[in-house]
This record gives C-alpha cells, structure tokens and sequence, in this order.
C-alpha cells in the first residue's frame, strides 16, 4: 500500500509490502543509495529485497528520500544530513503509526551510510542493521574532491557540481567532508549484516571493512564477483538475498538499554 509522511514542509512516498494492515509488530525499512529510488521496476535492488524479505514473512517499508522518486523536493538540496532527517521521520512512522516492536533497518550504498548512523542515534530501537555495499567512502571522496569520476577543488568547492547528469550542491561535499560516519555507527550494539561484492568498483569493500572493525556484533559476507548492486553471472544477488533473510530470521537479538 503507499504511504505518506511528512517532513518539514515535504511529502515522503514509500510503499508498505508484506501486509494488509499499516500496523505490524515488526518491519524492515529499506534506503536506496546516491542518485537512487526505491525501486520501481522488477529486478531493482530494493524491489528484490522487498519481495524475498515479504516472502519469508517480513513486512517491509521502502520509501523515496527527499528530492528522489515521488517524494517532494529538489535533488541538488539533497545532503546525507536531509537523508537522516528523512529517516528519523520514517522511524517515527514506524514507531507509532506502525507500532512495530521489531525494527530494522536496511540500507543500500548512501543508503547503508544514512542506515547506520540511525542505528547510532536510535540505538535503543533498532533491532538489527543491514549493510549492503555501504558507501562511507563518500567521505574520503569529498576530502579529495572526486565524486564518481567527477572531480573539483575539495578546498574551495564549487556551489554545485555535474555528476552523471544530476546536479549535486556544495553543500553535499561540504557537509560530507566532516561526517561523523563511524563515530555515530560504532553506538549501535545490535547484530549487524554487512555484504559487499568484491567487484563493486562504485564502493571500495574497505568501506565494509571499516564498519566490521568498529561494530561488536557483525558478520561480513564480501561476495566474489558481485558488483555494486550485488549483481553478476553466478545468482549472486539470490546469495545476498538468502543472506539478509536468514540474518533477520536468526534468533540473534541485542538487549535494550
């Protein structure tokens, strides 16, 4: 069913999957990556997730950051900071329209940056954390003034920049370049799922290195010749996919504080 939430003056849109009734007592939040949308069209990366986790018995909500897809807004307004605030209001929704007792959260690339910090922040809510392909390299990126390809001056940054047709504004790398990605990550002490595909050539997989070396409960799966969007010629998105499943089906779960 779709779904509407508002944040500061936006419309977010998002789909409800897996069930017939908005309140449930647990759900998986899924957030696309940079340049993304939840996944419109079959065989779509969120569109995948939503149908295997729905099939193993998940309700999901996958939604449109601010400035993507159907949601309201511009993109070059977007930054991950927007992101986060977007997602604050997804997990109030979830909260308390929603009323689920058992959250999770599942992000993909920019998405698995936004996921994790929340998992900081609503630490004592969430209750299990999936990274697909997280890309905290962005930030060693806006350091050096590249952005998929595209480069400028990292220190006097320009007020927008081209990349891939879309218009990105030197807010995105300003604020990028002093994101506390790790520092808000390592506060969540819940079970964590990072996958990565060691030909992802959008994300280095040291990005997923980095997240396993300051989480206390991670399992990290690199899976061989799987690329950014955990695809290839050997099934290895139904791999990843059997991955998350089986994660969120273990009964492994975090004591809340």
């Amino acid at each position: 069913m779709e779904i509407t939430i508002q944040r500061d003056g936006l419309t977010l849109f998002g789909l409800l999957e897996g069930s017939k009734t908005i309140e449930n007592d647990k759900i998986v939040i899924l957030m696309h990556g940079f340049k993304g949308n939840l996944g419109y069209q079959k065989g779509k990366l969120l569109n995948d997730l939503a149908q295997s986790l729905n099939a193993a018995g998940f309700p999901t909500i996958r939604f449109d950051f601010s400035g993507c897809g159907k949601s309201d807004g511009k993109f070059q307004d977007k930054t991950v900071w927007s992101e986060i605030l977007d997602g604050m209001k997804i997990i109030d929704y979830v909260r308390h329209t929603v009323k689920a007792k058992e959250i999770y959260l599942l992000g993909h690339s920019q998405g698995g940056v936004v996921a994790s910090m929340l998992a900081g922040y609503f630490s004592d809510v969430i209750d299990k954390l999936i990274l697909l392909s997280p890309a905290a390299t962005l930030k060693d990126d806006a350091l050096k003034g590249e952005c998929q390809g595209v480069f400028y001056d990292p220190h006097h940054i320009p007020d927008s920049v081209i990349v891939d047709g879309f218009t990105v504004s030197g807010d995105y790398f300003r604020s990028a370049q002093t994101l506390p990605i790790y520092e808000v990550a390592k506060v969540y002490q819940g079970p964590v799922l990072l996958v990565h595909g060691d030909a992802d050539r959008v994300v280095d997989p040291i990005a997923s290195e980095r997240y396993y070396a300051v989480y206390k409960n991670a399992d990290y799966h690199l899976i061989k010749e799987a690329d950014h969007i955990l695809s290839g010629d050997n099934n290895q998105r139904q791999l990843m996919l059997d991955d998350v499943c089986r994660f969120l089906q273990e009964e492994r779960t975090q004591a809340k504080t």
